[in-house]
C-alpha cells in the first residue's frame, strides 16, 4: 500500500512571487508616470504609450472647440434626411477618434450642423483652427469585397432608407443605385454569391451582409439587422457617404471649462486623498491583507489609467464615475477577503487553511458583483455613444483589472507572505489575541 501524509492546506507561492507580481504593478505604475516611446525597427516611426499626464480630458474639465459646419458649394438648405446623416458620420468619425464628449446639434432651418469636442491632450497652444483639423474631411463610403477592393462607392448610391420587410415585418436597408452603380454591382454580386460586401464609412466597417444572389437591377436589400433603430442608422450612414455636399467650418471658437480651470487639480487632489485615506484604514485595521490590499488598488487605478491614455479615449465626468465605481468594487472585494481570512483564523484554522478558505468562500461573492456590473457596462458600450461609451469604458475596464488584481494578484502576493517566516504570524492577519484566564 502506498505511503499517505497530510498535504499542508493553503494558497501556495514562493516568496519570489510577491516581489514579482508587486514589482510588474510598480513598473505599470512608472510607465503611467512617464509614458514610453518606442522605436519600430527598420524604420524612422516610434510607437506611443502615453502615461497619465497625456490623458484626452472631456469638454467639462478641459474646455475644448465649438465649430459650425454648413455645406460647401451647395445652393440652398440641405434637407431633415441629409443633416440627419451627416450628423451619422460625425458622430461616427468622432467615436473612432474615442472623441467621446461631444455635442453636436442640428439647425435644419439654417442647414448648419454645431460641433463641440474637447482638446486634444498636451495641446498648449489651443487653436480652433488646427483642432478641426483632426475631424478631417467628410467621411468617405465604400463597398469592398472579402479582398479588401473597393466595388463600388457612395457616389454610385441614389438614395439608401430603413423599411420593414412585408414578408415577415424585420427592419431591412433598401439601397437604391445610379445607372453607372447598378452595373458595378451587378457585376460584384454574381462573383461574390455566398460571399460578403462589406460596407465601409472611412475604414470603419459598418455592415457586412452577405451577397444571396445577382442583383443588376440596382435595387438590393439589406436583411437580418436586428432593430429599427439599427436599420435607421445604418440607411443614414449610407446616406452620408452620398451625400450632394461635403461639409466646411464656417466658424469656431474656444470653449471655457464648464467645470471652471482647477477642476481637475481639485478632483486629482481628493482623489489621492482619499485613495491615501482607505489605505491607512486597510492598513490598522487589516494588517498585512490590508497591505497586499492597498498594492492590489494600486495595480487596479494604475491599470485604468493606461488602459484610458494609451487608446486616448476621452476622458469625462461620467468617465472619472466609473472609476470611482470600479475603485469602491475593487475596495469592496478586498474587504470581503480580508475579513472571511480573519473570520477563518478566529474560528480555529491554521494560518495556510484560513488564508485558502478565505479566497475560496470570498470568490463567489466578489465574482458575482463583478459580472453583473460587468454585464451592464457591456450593454453601455454596445447601445450607447458619446459620454455613455466613456462611463461603459472605464467601468469595464475597472471591474476586469479588479478580477486581475483584486483576486488573482492578492492571492498570489498573501500567499507568497505568507510562506515567508516573519510574516506567519497569525495576528498579522487580524486574529484577535485570546484572552487571558481568570
Amino acid at each position: 500500500m502506498a505511503k499517505r501524509s497530510f498535504a499542508r492546506a493553503g494558497v501556495k507561492a514562493k516568496p519570489v512571487t510577491f516581489f514579482i507580481v508587486s514589482g510588474i504593478i510598480l513598473l505599470a505604475l512608472l510607465l503611467t508616470w512617464t509614458g514610453l516611446t518606442i522605436p519600430v525597427p527598420g524604420s524612422d516611426d516610434f510607437i506611443e504609450l502615453y502615461g497619465a499626464k497625456d490623458i484626452r480630458f472631456g469638454i467639462d474639465i478641459v474646455g475644448g472647440v465649438e465649430a459650425v459646419f454648413a455645406p460647401e458649394d451647395f445652393e440652398g438648405t440641405p434637407s431633415s434626411e441629409d443633416l440627419a446623416s451627416a450628423r451619422s458620420v460625425l458622430e461616427l468619425r468622432m467615436d473612432s477618434l474615442q472623441i467621446l464628449d461631444r455635442e453636436i446639434t442640428v439647425e435644419r432651418g439654417k442647414g448648419r450642423i454645431i460641433v463641440r469636442f474637447p482638446w486634444k491632450s498636451g495641446e498648449t497652444e489651443f487653436n480652433p483652427e488646427e483642432a478641426l483639423m483632426e475631424l478631417g474631411e467628410m467621411a468617405k463610403l465604400t463597398f469592398r469585397d472579402p479582398d479588401g477592393n473597393v466595388v463600388l462607392d457612395g457616389a454610385d448610391i441614389s438614395k439608401s432608407m430603413a423599411a420593414y420587410n412585408p414578408d415577415n415585418n424585420e427592419p431591412i436597408v433598401s439601397l437604391e443605385m445610379t445607372s453607372e452603380g447598378a452595373n458595378k454591382f451587378g457585376e460584384a454580386t454574381e462573383k461574390l454569391i455566398g460571399q460578403p460586401i462589406s460596407i465601409y464609412m472611412d475604414e470603419t466597417m459598418i455592415s457586412s451582409p452577405t451577397v444571396n444572389q445577382a442583383i443588376y437591377n440596382g435595387k438590393a436589400v439589406i436583411e437580418n439587422i436586428g432593430s429599427a433603430e439599427e436599420a435607421i442608422d445604418l440607411a443614414e450612414k449610407i446616406n452620408a457617404g452620398a451625400l450632394p455636399f461635403g461639409l466646411e467650418a464656417v466658424s469656431s471658437s474656444t470653449i471655457s471649462p464648464t467645470m471652471g480651470r482647477n477642476a481637475l487639480n481639485v478632483m486629482l487632489q481628493a482623489g489621492l486623498i482619499a485613495f491615501i485615506a482607505i489605505c491607512v484604514f486597510m492598513l490598522l485595521y487589516y494588517r498585512l491583507p490590508g497591505f497586499v490590499a492597498c498594492l492590489a488598488l494600486l495595480g487596479q487605478v494604475t491599470g485604468i489609467l493606461l488602459a484610458i491614455a494609451i487608446p486616448q479615449q476621452t476622458l469625462t465626468l461620467q468617465g472619472i464615475a466609473g472609476i470611482i465605481l470600479s475603485i469602491g468594487m475593487g475596495v469592496d472585494a478586498n474587504v470581503i477577503i480580508a475579513e472571511r481570512i480573519k473570520e477563518e483564523l478566529n474560528a480555529g484554522c491554521s494560518l495556510p487553511t484560513a488564508i485558502s478558505n478565505g479566497f475560496t468562500r470570498a470568490f463567489s461573492a466578489v465574482l458575482d458583483g463583478n459580472v453583473t456590473v460587468a454585464i451592464a457596462a457591456i450593454i453601455l458600450m454596445i447601445f450607447g455613444s458619446g459620454s455613455m461609451l466613456s462611463f461603459g469604458y472605464s467601468l469595464l475596464t475597472g471591474v476586469i483589472l479588479n478580477a486581475l488584481t483584486g483576486v488573482t494578484a492578492s492571492r498570489l502576493m498573501i500567499g507568497a507572505l505568507s510562506s515567508m517566516k516573519p510574516f506567519r504570524k497569525v495576528w498579522l492577519y487580524g486574529k484577535r489575541r485570546a484572552a487571558a484566564n481568570v
